[in-house]
Order: structure tokens, then sequence, then C-alpha cells
């Protein structure tokens, strides 16, 4: 019975943070932003209905399977949204017009695909001769 009422906690939470994840789709102007909420939101929804599955079946062998899927998805989501995002701003796929800061404009070598860093803002240590 309690097993019931925790999974059906999460699988409402899970439901939500999908659902937060489709209006992200639809309501931000550009990718950018359409990439970071969804990647966020779709994540911990999916976490949430993995958490659900797992307390619900109660085997070990489903909560194994949902932690190496929540591992992977861990580990993956970050890196796949920046890899998205560096190849749209290396395209040229516009920021929405309201961005005040472009940080990576002028950094950015188009030919090597290298990011270059910046100026900092202490002077370096100079070694002792």
């Amino acid at each position: 019975m309690i097993t019931d009422i925790v999974s059906l906690i999460f699988l409402v939470v899970g439901s939500l943070f999908m659902l937060l994840a489709a209006v992200g789709i639809v309501r931000m102007p550009d990718l950018f932003l359409r990439m970071s909420s969804t990647t966020k939101a779709a994540t911990l929804g999916s976490i949430s209905l993995l958490l659900a599955m797992a307390i619900q079946f109660g085997s070990l062998a489903v909560a194994s399977r949902a932690a190496a899927i929540i591992f992977f998805l861990l580990l993956t989501t970050p890196i796949a949204a920046h890899m998205i995002g560096r190849a749209a701003y290396c395209t040229g796929v516009p920021l929405i017009t309201s961005t005040r800061v472009d940080e990576l404009s002028g950094r950015y070598d188009e030919e090597t695909h290298e990011l270059q860093s910046p100026r900092r803002l202490r002077p370096q240590r100079q070694e002792a001769p």
C-alpha cells in the first residue's frame, strides 16, 4: 500500500516535469533556452518515472536497471546538451534579440573550432630566476 502511494507520487512528479519540458520546448524563444529547459526538466522527469518503476516492482533486477539508466542519463545528458549547443553556435543559430552578452563572440575560432580563454583578471606570477 505504501509503495503504491510513493510510486504514485514519483509518477505524478515525473509527469509534471515532462509536461514542463514540453512547455519549455513550445514557449522558449531560441534553441539555447529550449535546450536548457528541456534537458533539466526531462532528465528530472525521467529519473522520477524510473524511481517510481523501481519502487512499484520492488525487484532488485528492476531497481538495478533503473539505477543504471539514471546513472547514464546523468552522465550523458549534460554532454549531449553541450555538444548540441556548441554545434548550434558554430553553425550560426541566432540568439534571441534580447541577449545582452555573448561571451563566445570574438573568442571562438571558426576554422579550428577552438575556444580562446579570456584574459586573466590578475597578472600571472613570474617565476624567480
